[in-house]
């Protein structure tokens, strides 16, 4: 049966699929000529003679006659020829990929993201707010996480604390009443410290490394506005109040000005806290467990846990380690603060009131 003048219009715009060619070698083995297959597959012509030409391969062969062996090379159209130079070629097709173009941004990402423990998304906004490198080449958040999950850069998802340890939180929250009375409730904290509209409302907290009453922990102070941070190594929780006496000392007359007012969960260790400040600064207490109510405070403490974590021992960290942590954490850019570093906004800060006086 022939199909040279079947008149079916040829389908365009559709590639060949690997039942097709494996159709075709059926049909090359029964002799049909390539405008017969072409025919049959519904195809254009030149179509079937370019598939042909790219799926021969050669093939040797070996005969036995008369005793002897003879080989001989033979060539023939083979499917699986076809697809893999149809696959080959495909790479080459559409959109060069945009990380073929970027060596340089992907070596300095991987540097931060490896070295300095960046997030993917501080990487890509401190590039644009800083003109690091041409806007063209510096890809949005979802895309450098695109570029670590097919493996283009040295940096996996392993090296990404936040994505493998975040977990969904429970959405219920009970009110409690708080029976333990240390000082001023956070529901009378003024709105503006609420929403960060004025410097110096510090939240205070401890990191407690394991449970080991003799264990040194860590005091913590960290500026709600621009999220500049201060850790203090202390023996144990009862050092609060002492710790919080000589950080006055130290500030001298500055001290009532950058402290203005500081928030405390309601741990024994700052029941002195109200007492001790109360001719300084306004002292308030959020509600138990209620930890959102610090927010901030719990939020600074994911990027120590990156250094210290939980149930690990702060004894064994000297004081100077535990410096270096408050030095990465002021210099780590935050998105909040438009890709600038808490320590920029502190000085900042500092010099407007300086200004003011």
């Amino acid at each position: 049966m022939t199909h040279s003048n079947d008149n079916t219009s040829a389908r365009k715009g559709k590639h060949l699929s690997y039942s097709e060619r494996s159709q075709i070698a059926i049909l090359k083995i029964e002799h049909y000529s390539n405008r017969q297959i072409a025919n049959v597959l519904d195809r254009v012509p030149q179509m079937i003679n370019n598939e042909i030409h790219r799926g021969t391969i050669t093939q040797l062969k070996r005969q036995k006659q008369n005793g002897k062996v003879y080989d001989y090379y033979t060539t023939c159209y083979d499917p699986d020829a076809g697809q893999a130079a149809y696959d080959r070629l495909r790479l080459n097709c559409g959109r060069r990929p945009k990380w073929a173009d970027t060596d340089a941004f992907i070596e300095w990402a991987d540097d931060k993201l490896l070295q300095e423990k960046w997030s993917p998304d501080v990487v890509v906004g401190f590039a644009l707010t800083h003109d690091l490198f041409e806007p063209v080449i510096i890809p949005c958040t979802t895309t450098l996480y695109g570029w670590i999950d097919k493996g283009i850069m040295r940096t996996t998802n392993m090296d990404l604390l936040e994505k493998l340890s975040r977990k969904p939180k429970d959405a219920s929250y009970r009110s409690r009443t708080n029976k333990r009375i240390l000082g001023q409730s956070i529901e009378q904290r003024p709105s503006e410290i609420d929403d960060r509209q004025t410097f110096g409302h510090w939240e205070i907290d401890t990191v407690v490394g394991n449970k080991v009453k003799t264990d040194p922990v860590l005091l913590t102070l960290v500026e709600r506005q621009t999220r500049f941070e201060i850790t203090l190594k202390l023996k144990g929780k009862e050092s609060v109040d002492q710790a919080i006496c000589q950080l006055r000392e130290r500030a001298g007359d500055t001290f009532s000005t950058v402290f203005k007012t500081i928030t405390s969960d309601n741990g024994s260790e700052f029941a002195g806290l109200h007492e001790a400040l109360q001719e300084t600064l306004d002292v308030y207490f959020s509600h138990p467990y209620a930890s959102w109510e610090r927010g901030t405070s719990e939020n600074q403490h994911k990027f120590i846990r990156r250094f210290i974590p939980k149930g690990k021992a702060i004894g064994p960290f000297s004081e100077t380690h535990c410096l270096r942590i408050q030095q990465w954490m002021n210099d780590y850019p935050r998105k909040i603060l438009g890709y600038q570093t808490p320590h920029t906004c502190f000085a900042k800060a500092l010099r407007s009131l300086s200004q003011v006086a």
